[in-house]
């Protein structure tokens, strides 16, 4: 299993609120050893076991379109210059209207605990979903 890319990040919030959890983005580039091992130890396996919804935007993909929150379609560079999130890794965390709902994850610095920001990040991001009205 491989990170989806991001196609309707409104299905994408939906689906991943539906369940209780925010919806990650994580943005990313080509060839970024980072942004494979946020991907392929973290993500992806976490994934597997139903614990998050993620999708995956390329901050240089200027030919991949995607539908934004607000249903318009951009391409990923533009959407992540919108969120200004061209550092990679950048993990992103939304409820269905496209609010970021808990601090973004910037890099891999500590790779020892990576793991208790992310978990600590998706506990409070699913917090805030959970308390929105319906």
């Amino acid at each position: 299993m491989d990170l989806p890319l991001a196609t309707d990040l409104n299905r994408h919030g939906f689906l991943a609120n539906g369940r209780g959890q925010a919806l990650i983005v994580m943005t990313s580039v080509a060839g970024c050893p980072y942004c494979d091992l946020v991907r392929d130890h973290y993500l992806v396996p976490m994934m597997q076991k139903g614990e998050l919804l993620a999708v995956q935007l390329t901050i240089s993909d200027t030919r991949n379109r995607v539908t934004d929150f607000d249903g318009i379609d951009r391409s990923s560079s533009d959407i992540s210059k919108r969120w200004q999130a061209r550092f990679s890794p950048t993990l992103l965390f939304f409820d269905k209207r496209g609010n970021e709902v808990a601090e973004r994850l910037l890099g891999i610095a500590v790779p020892d605990f990576y793991a208790a920001y992310l978990e600590e990040r998706m506990h409070l991001s699913a917090k805030a979903v959970l308390a929105q009205p319906h």
